[in-house]
């Protein structure tokens, strides 16, 4: 039996911290929990992320952390900011490739060790009903088409919670009370899949 503990990064924003739930509650601790119920040891996960960091924030604050470490396995998802403040697409599939490799480089090089996640969909939102937010929804698609397909092109894994997100529209439960970002609830339905991956990473 192996002694080593697995590590997880997870890089990215709001979403990732779990804005307005308890850390815990977030998708990278729901995850490790997970993990560890089916006897696989992990570390806490390390978050990399920051309310409110577009992909070029969050690749800066690679930059300028001169990061060493690798980890067993890596989670990306970014983007929401981007599509949030109309910056343009093209500079965000530049990021995007970036931040994907060096997700990679990070999981010590094993694509398969990363996991790339889908953009949710605010524009559902309670929050959004009080904006104009244009073609949000079709804008987020077109973002996590580029995280898709970058996905696909580095052989890494991609979760769409996009479609889950959407249904928040009729099921307040699935937010959290700020009414912009997710409960625990929707967290732990990331969780699911995000665990489903890499147990059997580690199980092949």
């Amino acid at each position: 039996m192996s002694s080593h503990i697995n590590s997880m990064l997870c890089l990215g924003d709001s979403y990732t911290i779990g804005e307005s739930v308890p850390l815990h509650a977030g998708f990278p601790y729901q995850t490790i929990q997970l993990l560890r119920k089916k006897g696989l040891h992990f570390h806490a996960p390390e978050i990399i992320a920051q309310t409110g960091w577009t992909s070029f924030e969050l690749a800066d604050h690679i930059l300028n952390q001169q990061l060493e470490n690798s980890y067993d396995f890596v989670s990306l998802l970014i983007g929401v900011n981007n599509q949030y403040r109309g910056l343009p697409i093209k500079g965000f599939e530049n990021d995007f490739e970036f931040l994907l490799k060096k997700a990679i480089h990070f999981a010590g090089g094993n694509s398969k060790h990363v996991v790339v996640i889908s953009i949710p969909d605010w524009s559902v939102t309670p929050f959004a009903s009080k904006r104009s937010i244009g073609n949000a929804s079709k804008e987020i698609d077109a973002f996590n088409l580029i995280c898709q397909n970058f996905a696909s092109k580095y052989q890494c894994h991609f979760i769409n919670i996009t479609e889950q997100t959407r249904l928040a529209k009729n099921d307040t439960s699935l937010l959290a009370a700020d009414q912009l970002h997710y409960s625990a609830k929707s967290h732990a339905v990331w969780a699911g899949e995000l665990a489903a991956i890499l147990a059997k990473q580690l199980t092949k």
